[in-house]
């Protein structure tokens, strides 16, 4: 198959060859905006929850939160100062003078006038009085008789009318959109409702993953190691991923390497969760069945992706489980069975898809760049996300620098690092010194 950056057509079931990143994510995108369209259709009241506002964190906000108020809801002053009108500053003087003949604080307005060369000594945030629309800050200014508080003077030059106030309504006007739907809801969008006077927000419901890791080499934390057996380390990985998203976890265990007893747990999952996440099991070993068996469950675009690590992995859908309820189809990704490959591969196709499933507007990660502190080889013709560690040299620019072997099973290396570094599809050799995209690690993995 000739690799392009097209989108595969949806309909696209078994695919043959290496697929560009790219690709892969416009296909599972497309997937998922088809079940999003087929839930809508089911008009499931219970898509939607209302939780209190404190509950909401890493939420998904279901509709726009209006402002009920303008914010701020009265002119007011950006700084301590002092305040008058603007006006006065329209003449010739190098210096103005001006009388002090009051205070107003945050929360206290101060009631009466202020005439023309006279001001009021002003508290950050408190409401502008009638007379006045600038405030000169107050290490702008000086008394002109020491020891004498009661009269001010600043140069003109140093303000133009207008100044230092903040307008009623500048950051939001009542009826307007204060955060959009779709927000993965961050602690300063709970902040900014609760500014508002909002008690309570509706979200989408938290969609259901289920997970569950293949093999008969694996076991459980607690259970003795045979000869040539390992601890199962990618479903506490997958549940660190998933509680990250604030996602419901359905923990289906261990399964053995037995088309039977995988069906079975395939099955099962559809009945319970929205979402199936296996590991292991979607290679061309024979004791590999994924591909078998979502043949027989579902619909599988069986993928090898041009990237590294993380080239086998299934994605596709499994048809509505018999006593599910509503009766939605359940997405499933089938993810290598090497610990760091899990994880790349969830970073890169799996959290977008499960925000977008789940009502996210936003779902792809942020890309800065940094500098490569030592040469990193790269072969074209895949994307490779190697494991690094950023920092900040001493000239304040930020450097990455790869945490040692970059192999798929070496666990170690993706627990040091603070970051993916992203060489792309054509990209070569890079050197020390060059420029590359840099992934972090923080609030997403």
């Amino acid at each position: 198959m000739t690799e392009s950056k097209t989108s595969p057509p949806n309909n696209a079931v078994m695919l043959t060859g290496s697929l560009h990143v790219d690709d892969a994510r416009i296909a599972i995108a497309g997937l998922v905006e088809e079940l999003i369209s087929e839930s809508r259709a089911m008009h499931d009241p219970n898509d939607i929850e209302v939780l209190a506002l404190d509950q909401t964190i890493n939420r998904i906000l279901a509709e726009d939160l209006l402002s009920p108020i303008d914010v701020p809801s009265a002119d007011n002053s950006a700084m301590d100062g002092f305040a008058f009108h603007g006006d006065f500053l329209n003449t010739n003087d190098a210096v103005i003078k001006l009388k002090v003949i009051g205070t107003a604080y945050a929360g206290k307005p101060y009631e009466g006038n202020v005439g023309r060369g006279e001001c009021l000594k002003i508290m950050t945030g408190a409401i502008m009085p009638d007379g006045c629309d600038t405030v000169v800050p107050q290490e702008f200014t000086a008394n002109p008789i020491p020891n004498n508080s009661s009269v001010i003077q600043f140069k003109t030059e140093q303000l133009k009318p207008g100044e230092n106030r903040r307008l009623r309504g500048e950051d939001l006007q009542a009826g307007k959109p204060a955060i959009v739907a779709g927000r993965l809801l961050r602690p300063s969008d709970l902040g900014l409702a609760a500014s508002l006077g909002i008690a309570t927000l509706r979200v989408h419901r938290r969609i259901k993953v289920a997970i569950l890791s293949s093999g008969d080499e694996l076991r459980s934390i607690g259970q003795t190691l045979d000869p040539g057996c390992i601890y199962d380390s990618n479903r506490y990985s997958l549940i660190g991923l998933l509680n990250r998203l604030n996602l419901e976890i359905v923990d289906c265990g261990i399964v053995r390497d037995d088309p039977a007893a995988l069906k079975a747990a395939f099955s099962q999952a559809a009945k319970q969760a929205d979402v199936l996440i296996s590991s292991g099991g979607v290679s061309v070993g024979e004791a590999d069945y994924t591909k078998q068996i979502m043949q027989e469950l579902g619909d599988v675009g069986f993928w090898k992706i041009a990237m590294r690590p993380g080239r086998p992995m299934a994605f596709g859908v499994l048809k509505p489980a018999s006593g599910k309820f509503p009766a939605r189809k359940t997405l499933f990704f089938g993810l290598p069975g090497n610990p760091v490959a899990v994880m790349v591969t969830f970073y890169q196709f799996v959290r977008s898809a499960l925000l977008q499933l789940n009502g996210a507007s936003q779902t792809e990660p942020p890309i800065t760049q940094a500098i490569a502190a030592e040469a990193i080889r790269k072969r074209p013709g895949r994307t490779e996300f190697q494991r690094a560690i950023l920092s900040r040299r001493v000239d304040g620019r930020p450097t990455v620098s790869l945490t040692g072997s970059q192999g798929a099973g070496i666990l170690r290396s993706m627990s040091e690092a603070n970051c993916f570094v992203i060489l792309g599809h054509d990209q070569g050799n890079i050197s020390a010194g060059d420029s590359v995209d840099v992934a972090l690690f923080d609030g997403l993995l």
